[in-house]
């Protein structure tokens, strides 16, 4: 066997300006015909042009230019998907000319590329696709020769030919429509900026739109099924207030005449960032005025924000390579944030960041296999690999933390400043610090890099000493390990801290950059019964240990809801990984957990529930998981009957996410009414006597597949086929698998590769299926079964990776590290490599957990219920 190439970015030699590319894809044997022309300047006198392509045949290139006609010899590597054009004298240096490419390709079934994706006409009942591409990362090569490489910017003028009745979409405005001789229209779209070839998109299929203007003028337009416009103008008033946020936030106008964002059947992401022409996930966009939750029109309204972020950071100013791909994501991660807090108050958004994005990031940048947010990218190939909650959640996370650390006017003077100097460029990590030093006067680059280059994060440990109204604290820093034991090498930061007080929880009375291991801090003004607290509003990306009288100090604060929601969250966070990692023990975490019972926040709840999940997971392998299902019972009652079944008038969209929470874990604890009242309200849905709320649908479909009854699991099945809502579709697939009944468990598994389910939502079905023991059993076992089907279906990429986690990383035995070691060595899958060294971390650290806390807490669970 040969040895695989080192990796080498394309030569400098050739530089394109231009593409013409124009395209006639044929959705009958799905292919598609093409013709480029690229204009090119010849930087050094060569007669090889080297540029990315991949599953593409070349009939025809010639080069035009100086006088001369040339035409090319074509050898293609398909390894290193490249094209190598070998003309009979060489091209003279600095000299200008076009190459003129013929070629032809498939429209495949993969969800990169160039692609098909599936739907059904609802007035016939015929199966039709739509051609649609992702071209990011590494896949602008699927769909035409092309230097496909973040910093080969060049314009696009894109014209396809297309049947009639059909759509046909790209980044620009349509210029001018002619009919074909063969009958077909050929569409021709205006030129682009200057931009990466993995912002192109071009879109050929039927669909329906909404449409309106933004205060500036800029032609707005949400794409949906045919049929379902009504769908669409969520995300179209979210698009409509977010374009003009965005410019006055950054300075600067969106610089394209029009936006679309579309609604794609079948797509792997939850969404791509293409300029003018945003492509989603049904579920990412659409929202149902009947049959939505306000989960579902948050994350939408989270999502439009991402993605209309990148136009400006990522689109107008772009990475230089893959390297510092976390610049892109991290940054639009965060400013989502600040789009949504604009745009929908009543979210309260930052709160739920603490949750969806730094604990997410805490979480796995504890394991010894995690990796540093900037990380060197060779290979387009290892993209994949670090599309993860490093990437998108610690780079958002520290960039809030940086944003917190300079201020909101500093941060957006120097985002301005960087994006004016680099727009239509290429830039560096190193960059925006330069600009945000400028803007701020603070060493941003000095403290950043010591987030950005190593892994990890600090835990820091506080004493404190009272003189009179003075309190010292000592505060040091070590790397935090999710196992609890010291740090392989040497780990330093430097650490922005502020602290706050019970006097005015809400107000920093002390801030400082923490640059040593250890500091002394002392604190004027502050009574002996006061409390203090670092970190105020969890802003910083760090855990915190206290001595045991300073949280007991806290908790009080807790239980009477002074300390703030954020506060709140993030104080019980910490101790649960603290728990986990042996630094203090699991029973007095669930102590505390105690002290929650008054919790009103819907957040706060949400990574509480999150955090007993992780244990609930542990406790499956033992004889005491019913009794800590009585724990939780107990510990939601109040809010449950607080909140009860019925939505108030006014309520809030955050009151009713936590009904929903409550409910589901009220219901898969076994409490008796609760179970009960779901199965009287899910019968009464399917006789369509009582429509279900659409906020309840996801608590009620839960805990009525865990009740194990047979017909309940078919009945949840015909629900799956007669809906026509992807979202209801993936609240169906969610819970399928989490019935008890190992034969309707297995029967749902398989039915999550059948041809009734896209293979985008394959996994959430089988992720159901691992919430308990039993299904995680034979999850792992279906996914070695299937393993062949499976790595196909999703050819490597994120999605096989995020399969690979959910099927192994919660088993509490250590036996299963060897044997999940030993299937991936013969069934080799380099793109979750890292999350196979990080399921085996795991397991390690539950099976630990187990022998260190498990008689404890089956002792202290006991004592509960006498």
């Amino acid at each position: 066997m040969s040895a695989k190439k080192e990796f080498q970015r394309l030569p400098k030699t050739i530089v394109p300006s231009n593409y013409n590319v124009t395209l006639t894809p044929n959705l009958q044997d799905f292919t598609f015909a093409g013709n480029e022309t690229i204009s090119i300047e010849v930087k050094e006198s060569t007669p090889v042009v080297i540029l990315n392509s991949a599953d593409i045949e070349i009939q025809s290139v010639q080069f035009s230019g100086g006088g001369k006609e040339l035409e090319a010899k074509v050898e293609l590597d398909a390894e290193a998907e490249t094209a190598t054009f070998t003309f009979p004298e060489a091209l003279p240096a600095n000299s200008r000319g076009d190459l003129s490419l013929a070629f032809t390709g498939v429209i495949s079934d993969n969800l990169r590329g160039f692609y098909r994706a599936k739907y059904v006409d609802e007035s016939s009942g015929e199966t039709k696709y739509s051609a649609v591409t992702m071209l990011c990362s590494t896949d602008a090569r699927r769909a035409m020769p092309c230097w496909d490489e973040p910093a080969c910017k060049a314009s696009f003028d894109v014209t396809l030919i297309v049947p009639k009745d059909r759509v046909a979409l790209s980044n620009m405005p349509v210029i001018s429509e002619s009919e074909t001789k063969e009958g077909l229209l050929a569409v021709t779209f205006d030129r682009t900026p200057i931009m990466s070839t993995y912002l192109l998109a071009f879109i050929v299929g039927e669909y329906d739109y909404v449409e309106d203007r933004d205060s500036d003028g800029v032609l707005i337009r949400v794409y949906t099924p045919v049929g379902k416009p009504e769908q669409g103008q969520f995300a179209l008033e979210v698009a409509k207030k977010t374009l003009p946020f965005y410019k006055e936030y950054f300075g600067i106008a969106y610089p394209l005449p029009k936006m679309d964002l579309i609604a794609i059947a079948d797509f792997a992401a939850g969404a791509m960032e293409n300029w003018g022409l945003v492509t989603y996930r049904e579920t990412a966009l659409l929202v149902d005025p009947k049959n939505s939750a306000s989960s579902a029109k948050q994350r939408v309204a989270l999502v439009v924000g991402h993605e209309l972020a990148h136009q400006w950071f990522g689109n107008l100013v772009t990475m230089e390579w893959w390297t510092h791909l976390w610049l892109n994501e991290g940054f639009a991660s965060f400013i989502e944030y600040l789009c949504v807090d604009f745009c929908f108050p009543e979210f309260d958004i930052w709160t739920q960041f603490v949750k969806q994005d730094l604990a997410e990031a805490l979480e796995l940048d504890a394991l010894r296999n995690s990796h540093p947010i900037e990380v060197p990218v060779g290979h387009p190939a290892e993209v994949d690999e670090i599309f993860d909650a490093i990437s998108y959640c610690k780079g958002a996370s520290v960039i809030r933390m940086l944003h917190s650390w300079i201020g909101d006017e500093a941060f957006r003077k120097g985002l301005h400043q960087y994006l004016n100097k680099f727009a239509y460029k290429n830039a560096f990590t190193e960059d925006l610090w330069e600009a945000l030093v400028e803007s701020s006067g603070k060493p941003v680059g000095e403290v950043m890099s010591t987030w950005t280059s190593q892994m990890g994060y600090p835990v820091l440990q506080v004493d404190e000493r009272k003189e009179g109204d003075k309190r010292v604290l000592t505060i040091t820093q070590s790397k935090f390990c999710a196992d609890g034991k010291p740090a392989d090498g040497e780990f330093h930061w430097m650490v922005p801290i502020d602290i706050i007080s019970s006097a005015d929880p809400t107000k920093s009375i002390y801030s400082t950059v923490l640059k040593e291991k250890t500091t002394t801090v002392t604190l004027e003004g502050v009574k002996p019964s006061d409390w203090v607290k670092l970190n105020p509003g969890t802003v910083g990306v760090y855990r915190v240990r206290y001595t045991s009288e300073m949280l007991d100090s806290m908790i009080p604060s807790v239980k009477d809801l002074s300390l703030p929601a954020r506060d709140r969250l993030g104080l019980q966070n910490d101790l649960f990984a603290l728990a986990r990692a042996g630094l203090c023990s699991t029973v007095d975490v669930l102590k505390v957990a105690e002290a929650y019972r008054s919790e009103t926040d819907y957040t706060v709840w949400c990574d509480l529930t999150a955090n007993l999940s992780a244990i609930a997971v542990v406790l499956q392998y033992t004889d005491c998981f019913d009794l800590f299902r009585a724990f939780k019972v107990n510990l939601f009652s109040d809010v449950g009957k607080r909140l009860g079944w019925e939505k108030l008038d006014n309520e809030s969209p955050l009151d009713s996410m936590l009904r929903t929470l409550v409910l589901a874990q009220l219901g898969s604890s076994g409490h008796p009414e609760t179970v009960s009242e779901a199965t009287s309200r899910f019968d009464q849905h399917l006789a369509a006597t009582k429509t279900l709320d659409a906020d309840l649908r996801s608590a009620v479909y839960s805990v009525v597949m865990k009740r194990g009854d047979e017909p309940y699991f078919d009945k949840m099945t015909d629900l799956y086929r007669t809906s026509e809502l992807s979202e209801e579709k993936v609240r169906i697939l969610r819970v399928l698998g989490q019935t008890p009944n190992s034969e309707k468990l297995k029967s749902a598994l398989q039915f999550s590769i059948s041809e009734e389910v896209r293979s985008q939502d394959a996994v959430f079905c089988i992720a159901g299926a691992t919430s308990s023991a039993q299904g995680r059993q034979l999850s792992w076992e279906f996914l070695q079964s299937n393993w062949t089907k499976l790595s196909s279906m999703y050819e490597g990429g994120f999605l096989l990776a995020r399969l690979v986690k959910i099927c192994t990383e919660n088993f509490a035995d250590r036996n299963k590290i060897s044997e999940i070691k030993e299937f991936f060595e013969k069934n080799p899958a380099p793109a979750a490599n890292r999350v196979i060294q990080q399921s085996c971390e795991n397991i390690e650290l539950n099976a630990a957990l187990l022998e260190r806390d498990g008689d404890a807490v089956k002792a202290y669970l006991s004592e509960l219920t006498k």
